[in-house]
């Protein structure tokens, strides 16, 4: 049966496991004390939603750019059962991530870390351009992820990334055409963007429950 104190200590677990406090410069103690407040947010937050699945978990917990940056935790990402580590399109320009913000409806929590729930890697949304799913996804009441919340998707549960079962990330945008995407190039996850109007068969639009909570 889902425990969500389990879970969390787990997501955490691997994090440090991963180097994530010396990516963050921080020791391993104050890593943890870092987000810990978010353990009882965690339990509160997935009341009554349904056990881990491949393509949908109760929750994620989030480490933002704020804290360890994108290329960074890119390349601590891996496929479930493999070692090959996740890379950057080079089809992203110099200093040009960065430039991809959380869209205005999402209202991130400012800081470090937080947590999102009941994320989907959004299957149904498969062969659909990203500006249709958007549609789909908040006619759900839902809303898309960002490229801090699929990499927390894949770096705490890489089998949300498989052949066939990619994802967009609707919900970082840089004022132009461009969609981020997760998707498997040679044996690893990528990081790379699409076009906003342009459908893949193998691409969907991951999103999450509206809620999502911040360490203030």
């Amino acid at each position: 049966m889902f425990d969500a104190a389990t879970e969390f200590d787990s997501q955490l677990d691997h994090l440090v496991h991963l180097g994530y406090p010396e990516l963050a410069g921080l020791s391993e103690s104050a890593f943890r004390d870092l987000v810990a407040p978010l353990r009882a947010r965690a339990v509160e937050g997935t009341a009554g939603l349904p056990d881990p699945t491949d393509a949908r978990v109760p929750f994620l917990l989030v480490i933002t750019r704020d804290l360890v940056g994108v290329p960074e935790r890119v390349g601590r990402t891996t496929l479930a059962g493999k070692r090959k580590p996740g890379v950057v399109d080079r089809n992203y320009a110099d200093d040009d991530l960065p430039r991809f913000d959380p869209i205005k409806e999402l209202e991130v929590p400012a800081g470090p870390a937080y947590l999102l729930f009941d994320v989907d890697r959004g299957e149904e949304f498969r062969n659909l351009p990203p500006v249709t799913a958007m549609e789909g996804i908040t006619a759900q009441g839902r809303l898309p992820l960002t490229i801090d919340e699929g990499l927390a998707f894949v770096t705490l549960h890489p089998a949300a990334l498989a052949s066939n079962r990619c994802f967009s990330l609707v919900g970082s945008r840089c004022g132009d055409k461009r969609v981020p995407a997760i998707w498997i190039s040679q044996g690893a996850p990528k990081l790379g963007w699409c076009w906003y109007g342009n459908p893949h068969t193998w691409l969907g639009s991951a999103s999450a429950r509206p809620e999502r909570v911040g360490l203030e």
